[in-house]
């Protein structure tokens, strides 16, 4: 696996992605959407996983930069960031993979506060083969009844922000508006895969979930990528 940093420019200014490569030429990618903390160990470990399971992988960085451990900072930054802001990030970090390592499906996925932008993304930018949004919020309906890249969205049923019942809403527009979109729900907590927050980890939610996103991709992309647990 070999990393790499992918140069980003936008209207608001440029930023960077932390770019994960296997060891082979990848026909396929996945952009990460980092959780926010910003981009971190967790997010590089997170890319490195998925090269190793043969996707070339790009997570921009949607704070240009700045990381914290503090949950209030996390906030402050989080709020600070405005959507047209991260989703013009998002598609030019697609733009500049396709261009860059000229590969021919890109997926999706997020956590958290990434969660929520790659459903967005989902939605918005139709050239996705694919999204894998973890315990993200919904966008408004308007929004989200224009989804139509498959997609698999995970949460915990113990989760105070994105609840069950926010869950049930995006049930219920999938069924209104006949969405590709599969949710998988666990006994866990926000933030359940993060296995740097013991608090709130769940391994046993977390490695079903990874084998669920690596199947969905695979299927989706149509990759031939190496077959291995988490």
């Amino acid at each position: 696996m070999k990393s790499e940093t992918l140069k980003l420019s936008t209207s608001r200014g440029e930023t960077t992605a932390v770019v994960a490569r296997p060891d082979e030429e990848a026909a396929a990618a996945v952009v990460l959407i980092h959780e926010w903390w910003g981009i971190n160990d967790h997010v590089r470990d997170l890319a490195g996983r998925y090269a190793g399971e043969g996707f070339l992988c790009v997570a921009p960085d949607l704070f240009r930069g700045k990381t914290t451990k503090d949950s209030k900072e996390a906030a402050k930054l989080m709020h600070e960031l405005e959507t047209v802001d991260a989703m013009e990030t998002i598609r030019e970090a697609i733009a500049e993979t396709k261009r860059t390592y000229q590969t021919e499906k890109i997926a999706i996925t997020g956590y958290c506060m990434g969660g929520t932008y790659a459903l967005r993304a989902a939605c918005e930018i139709k050239e996705l083969a694919a999204a894998a949004p973890f315990y993200g919020d919904m966008p408004e309906e308007k929004v989200l009844s224009k989804l139509d890249v498959p997609t698999i969205f995970f949460a915990g049923t113990r989760d105070a922000w994105i609840s069950p019942q926010k869950v049930g809403s995006l049930k219920e527009a999938a069924r209104k508006y006949q969405l590709p979109v599969e949710t998988i729900s666990y006994d866990a907590d926000h933030a359940f895969f993060n296995d740097t927050r013991p608090e709130v980890y769940n391994a046993a939610a977390a490695a079903d979930a990874w084998q669920r996103v690596l199947k969905f991709f695979r299927e989706n992309l149509s990759e031939v990528a190496r077959s291995s647990g988490a």
